[in-house]
Parts: C-alpha cells; structure tokens; sequence
C-alpha cells in the first residue's frame, strides 16, 4: 500500500535531498499539455491553420486523457493519491507559505494538487467543446471559446503560482519537472522506475497522429480546403455584385 507523499505542511519541516522523482511519462505529457495548449491558442484564428488548430486541440485532449489514467497506475508521485489534499491542508500549506516557513514536497504540494485536477478539467472540457464545434455544433463555439480563455487563465496562474512557490519556498520546481529530480524530504521513497519506454512510445505514436492529421487524407484537411473554397466563393460572388 502507497503512503501519500505529502503530508500536512509542519513547523519543523524535514530535511531534503535530491533524487528522481519524476516519471518519463508524466514530463513528456507535462510538455505535450503546454505545447498544445500555447500552439492552440497562437492557431485559433489564423487563417489557414484550422487542420493544425484542430491537431493541437486533439493532442491535448489525448495527453490530458492520459495524464488522468496515469494519475491512478502511474508511479507513487503521479498518483492523485499522493499530492491532492483537503482544503485544510491546501490552507495550512498556503499559510506556512506566504509565512516563509515551507519547504520541498515530495511531488505537488497541497495547492497544485488542485491546480493539476482544474486544468485537466478545463483542458478536456475546451478541447471536447472545439470538437463539438467543428462537427457543426455551432452553439458550442462560444462555449469552446469561453472554456479556452478560461484554460489560459488557469494556465497563466498556474505558471506564476510555480514561479512563486519555487521562491517562497526554494523549490526548484520547473527543472524538476525537466529533468526528473526533485528536492524532496528525506526518506522520501525514490522513483526507480522511470517508464522511459512508455514515454517512448508515446511520443512515436503522437508524431505518427501528426503525419495523419496534417496529411491529405484527414478529414479536417477537408474541412480546411472548404472552407477556404467557399470563403473564396463568397468574395467573388460580392465582386460580381
């Protein structure tokens, strides 16, 4: 049986050292979900780019999916059982925070357990909104909308909560998540198993959906062929007018 990995903040937190933490799998999906998210946003409304906007969105939502089994089979520190916590524990960790007392968790700490859990949320909602959308669902579109502004929003917070914490605290939290070692507290159990050949296999079977869906035969490379059609039509039929 797993024992959770953060505890309630204490007066006296113990001392740290420094060791794998991170999965192969979790990193790979953490980038994949900020890449796509930024990509998405940068394609919504550029002419042209509705196959790659369209890409983007998918890529997020299978990661996003992914990221959400890994949290229950995943290693120790990926599981939602190790970092997310009750509101008295994300208000005490909030507290010993700002009062300059905190120190390294061994995985998410109490508050960005909840941060993970609403930006998944929020991802999977937009990006399944947009799907909706493209199948002709036109009242979703504003929703889609609504629901992507609202990602980037919890996006920006996220990363300025990060950078914060990773002052407040002295948790060097963003090369953590790059390179798989994280100061922890000591007698934190190490990740010896870092799934490298899982993370393997999903990025050669992403790069694999990208050469499909940027190809002929996608059916978005339609859509964005017709679209382009009959805006075209439309202009000429205004000029003849």
């Amino acid at each position: 049986m797993d024992t959770p990995l953060n505890d309630t903040p204490s007066a006296n937190p113990p001392a740290t050292v420094t060791q794998p933490l991170w999965d192969a799998p979790v990193r790979l999906l953490h980038a994949l979900m900020a890449l796509s998210t930024a990509g998405a946003w940068l394609t919504a409304e550029a002419d042209g780019w509705r196959a790659v906007h369209i890409s983007f969105g998918l890529t997020l939502a299978g990661a996003m999916v992914l990221r959400l089994l890994w949290g229950f089979v995943g290693t120790p520190p990926a599981r939602f059982t190790s970092f997310v916590r009750g509101p008295a524990t994300v208000a005490a960790h909030l507290r010993e925070l700002l009062a300059g007392r905190a120190r390294p968790h061994a995985g998410h700490n109490p508050a960005g357990g909840w941060a993970v859990l609403a930006l998944l949320g929020t991802g999977l909602l937009a990006a399944g909104s947009g799907w909706l959308a493209w199948q002709g669902g036109e009242d979703w579109e504003e929703v889609h909308e609504a629901l992507a502004n609202g990602l980037l929003v919890l996006a920006g917070v996220h990363v300025a909560a990060v950078l914060l914490t990773s002052w407040l605290a002295r948790d060097r939290l963003v090369p953590a998540m790059l390179t798989g070692r994280k100061a922890v507290p000591a007698g934190t159990p190490p990740t010896r198993v870092m799934h490298r050949s899982l993370a393997v296999a999903v990025l050669v079977a992403l790069l694999g959906f990208w050469a499909w869906s940027l190809g002929p035969t996608s059916p978005w490379q339609d859509a964005d062929t017709a679209a382009h059609g009959e805006g075209r039509h439309h202009h000429e039929r205004d000029h003849d007018d």
